[in-house]
């Protein structure tokens, strides 16, 4: 079922418009064909991971931040980012010359913590838990204060309607480079990707299929496909710490669950397996979450056909690559 304009909160046309908005700002990333054996269709890999900051998510944020209100821009923007989104709002802030702040959970990273202080941003950790709130209040306000938060925009990495047609530039790319597709596999986080990509594609082409693909150990769409409603699950950190959570964003449900047509779920060993063979075979880095919709694909559960898989992102810590490539990954 195709979601209706009325329940979407972003158009085709909003999409357009942030694709001419973004043009020169960010990459327009290449589209290839992955060769293998025994492959259960035509596999094409979007390389994402080829953004300037090495994730799709300089997207959505240079379009959020392209049309804020510039009265709401003087003190500085900030996010809630296990490091995409961070590195995304990082990099535009210092294009706009104002400060940002990054609000990480305790799992993320070195990798990208790494890169918001290289991008000039300052970041807070917090409790896995208590970042979550952040997303779903849209406010971070510190214990023992006085109940005063961060001052600034704040730029939300999921289901901001900016951040939703940023992301859903890649699904206008696609299908200027393969207009025949017939499934598009998108690693789930928020939601946010998928929805940008399958409203794009869904809205010219309605017969595409769209799956998510999503780790064992932090699933919840896949559950709530299932049973009609969002549900929780429990959440496990791993080394895929780019995506997945213990339930699902209220706000992204009704739009999600029209949009996508079903949830892949993947063990860890499937997601570095993959990892592995997009690194020998293609010479292309991901990180987890990239490298799952690939590993969503290998499993043929996606059927067969033209399929696209969107490698979100290649910010991995030289260690884990390095561990996946070794076979030494717990």
């Amino acid at each position: 079922m195709i979601a209706t304009q009325k329940d979407i909160p972003v158009s085709l046309q909003d999409i357009k418009d942030a694709q001419q908005r973004i043009k020169g700002k960010v990459n327009r990333t290449p589209l290839f064909r992955f060769y293998g054996d025994d492959l259960p269709g035509e596999i094409y890999l979007k390389l994402e991971n080829l953004q300037p900051i090495g994730s799709f998510k300089l997207r959505g944020a240079c379009n959020a931040m392209s049309i804020a209100d510039r009265s709401l821009l003087k003190d500085g923007v900030y996010t809630a980012s296990a490091g995409n989104m961070a590195q995304g709002v990082a990099w535009n802030a210092r294009m706009m010359n104002i400060p940002c702040t990054v609000i990480v959970p305790d799992h993320a990273p070195q990798t990208k913590l790494d890169a918001i202080t290289r991008l000039g941003a300052k970041f807070i950790k917090i409790p896995f838990n208590d970042w979550w709130q952040v997303l779903v209040t849209r406010k971070f306000i510190p214990r023992n204060s006085s109940g005063e938060g961060i001052k600034g925009l704040f730029v939300h990495p999921v289901s901001d309607p900016a951040v939703i047609a940023g992301n859903g530039t890649i699904g206008l790319e696609i299908l200027e480079d393969l207009p025949d597709v017939d499934t598009v596999i998108v690693p789930y986080g928020g939601g946010g990707l998928i929805s940008g990509i399958a409203t794009a594609i869904k809205t010219i082409k309605p017969g595409v299929k769209f799956f998510a693909s999503e780790v064992e150990t932090a699933a919840p769409l896949a559950p709530s496909l299932t049973a009609g409603e969002p549900v929780k699950v429990e959440y496990t950190p791993s080394f895929v710490d780019g995506m997945g959570s213990a339930g699902l964003l209220a706000e992204m449900w009704p739009l999600v669950s029209k949009l996508v047509d079903s949830s892949i779920v993947l063990s860890l060993k499937q997601i570095a397996d993959a990892i592995k063979l997009l690194m020998k075979r293609s010479r292309v880095i991901a990180e987890g979450a990239g490298g799952s919709s690939f590993a969503a694909a290998l499993t043929g559960k996606a059927g067969t056909g033209k399929i696209v898989c969107v490698i979100s992102g290649g910010n991995i810590d030289e260690e884990k690559l390095i561990k996946i490539l070794s076979g030494t990954m717990a």
